[in-house]
């Protein structure tokens, strides 16, 4: 199986999203017999996915970003610059994304175009707001199989699915919370896990055509990745007096993804 996924870099990043959108609607299954989650709680477990996302970003993709450029170019010099361009670039992308996409957060409240704002129905917009923090995982995953080490993808598949669980969890709980049925609120935390396959093929599929594109690829996601944590995560996860035990639980997803990229990669 390792040997095909390793072989068909986009069958490799389908399914390693897949797997990780599939812990997505695990993580939200006990909200029907769980409807809500201690604020405190739901910090800690955003803290630890902020933690697998930053280890991802730097341990998964930056730094395999910048030893394939290296050996590309052969020089250090240009293989920063190609690192540092992208990562820009990424980060760039979801900020245009959030800037110019209507989309509504549990607690930030509305962000987009005014004009856009009574179009669509609320729970459109929580579905994209969600859809554009999950886009870069998924493309994290996708690019990570083309490193030409099918472990490298599953390291990265696995850790991304790991904080997938309590993400999906905290989302179908914020809609119940919200007044949605508990069947609503699972199908809307499964909607917003399946944008990662997308994003998935997208990756992989880039760095399928030419392997030239793979540290772009791998550094452009770690910069989203990066925005997504700095913009989104973590001020949610100090906003109500638990810094503390969010930024221990971004120490322990950081540490755990440390280790898997490490171990598996």
């Amino acid at each position: 199986m390792l040997e095909l996924l390793g072989s068909n870099v986009i069958l490799g990043g389908f399914l390693g999203s897949m797997m990780a959108a599939g812990l997505t609607m695990l993580g939200a299954l006990p909200v029907f017999f769980r409807k809500s989650l201690s604020v405190r709680a739901a910090d800690i477990l955003l803290g630890f996915s902020a933690g697998v996302m930053l280890a991802a970003s730097f341990f998964s993709l930056m730094i395999p970003a910048l030893d394939f450029a290296h050996g590309m170019f052969g020089s250090k010099v240009i293989a920063a610059m190609v690192a540092a361009v992208s990562i820009l670039v990424g980060a760039w992308t979801v900020w245009a994304l959030n800037t110019f996409l209507p989309h509504e957060h549990f607690h930030k409240g509305y962000e987009g175009p005014e004009a856009e704002r009574e179009a669509l129905a609320r729970v459109w917009l929580f579905i994209i707001a969600i859809t554009i923090h999950n886009f870069p995982e998924g493309l994290s995953i996708g690019v990570s199989f083309g490193t030409g080490n099918v472990m490298d993808g599953v390291a990265v598949a696995t850790g991304i699915g790991l904080q997938d669980i309590p993400e999906g969890l905290a989302v179908a709980v914020a809609l119940v919370g919200r007044g949605y049925s508990r069947g609503q609120a699972f199908f809307i935390a499964m909607l917003t896990g399946l944008v990662e396959p997308v994003a998935g093929l997208i990756g992989a599929a880039a760095v399928a055509v030419s392997q030239t594109v793979l540290p772009w690829g791998l550094a452009f996601a770690s910069g989203a990745m990066l925005y997504v944590i700095s913009h989104e995560i973590i001020p949610e996860t100090h906003r109500h007096g638990h810094e503390k035990l969010a930024t221990g639980g971004l120490m322990v997803g950081l540490v755990v993804m440390m280790f898997l990229d490490y171990t598996l990669g």
